[in-house]
């Protein structure tokens, strides 16, 4: 347990060091910081964009941002959240470019504060890519604000100041997602029981 935090808290004394020698311009730090960090970020990236490529350059610009917008990051919370939320909003940002962003108008509120009790219990078994699939066929409004509760953490509230909604609209698109999610879940459980 103590080499655990030893190793723990050496990794964070040469993130601290990376980051500030990456803050002063310096290329090798910045591409092991974005060696090390990348992988994770195009996950989020690709949360939000379906096409991998999209997602890549969604990834590329987010980094420029992080390393233009280094000298801000005060060492408060993660380093790795920092540039998460980074990712996030040039996601948010490149799909509003692209007018990717739809949100159903529809007035679940109230079936969705009916409801809102209700617990979404999905037992299965199913892959990590076939995941990725359930949530790329969300409907885009849907999808985005899924991972952004559900995957980001972000509260409706914060979701509905990003994408320029109301918290009404934010929690109806995320009751909506769930119910899709749950019925295409149950629907390849049923295939995959079927096909035993």
């Amino acid at each position: 347990m103590k080499v655990i935090q030893l190793y723990n808290s050496e990794s964070a004394r040469n993130e601290t060091k990376l980051i500030q020698r990456a803050a002063k311009q310096n290329r090798e730090a910045q591409h092991i910081l974005y060696e090390l960090h990348s992988p994770k970020m195009l996950s989020v990236c690709r949360y939000y964009i379906k096409d991998v490529h999209q997602a890549e350059e969604v990834l590329l610009n987010g980094f420029f941002k992080v390393f233009k917008n280094l000298k801000s990051f005060k060492n408060e919370g993660s380093f790795e959240g920092w540039i998460r939320r980074i990712m996030v909003r040039e996601a948010i940002s490149y799909l509003r470019q692209k007018k990717s962003i739809e949100f159903a108008i529809e007035d679940d509120y109230l079936e969705y504060s009916k409801n809102a009790g209700t617990t979404n219990n999905i037992n299965s078994n199913i892959e990590v890519a076939e995941i990725q699939q359930l949530i790329d066929s969300l409907p885009e409004g849907y999808r985005m604000v899924f991972v952004m509760y559900a995957i980001d953490g972000y509260k409706h509230q914060e979701i509905a100041e990003l994408l320029k909604i109301s918290e009404g609209t934010s929690k109806s698109q995320l009751f909506k997602a769930r119910q899709m999610l749950q019925t295409k879940i149950k629907e390849l459980n049923n295939n995959s029981y079927g096909s035993n």
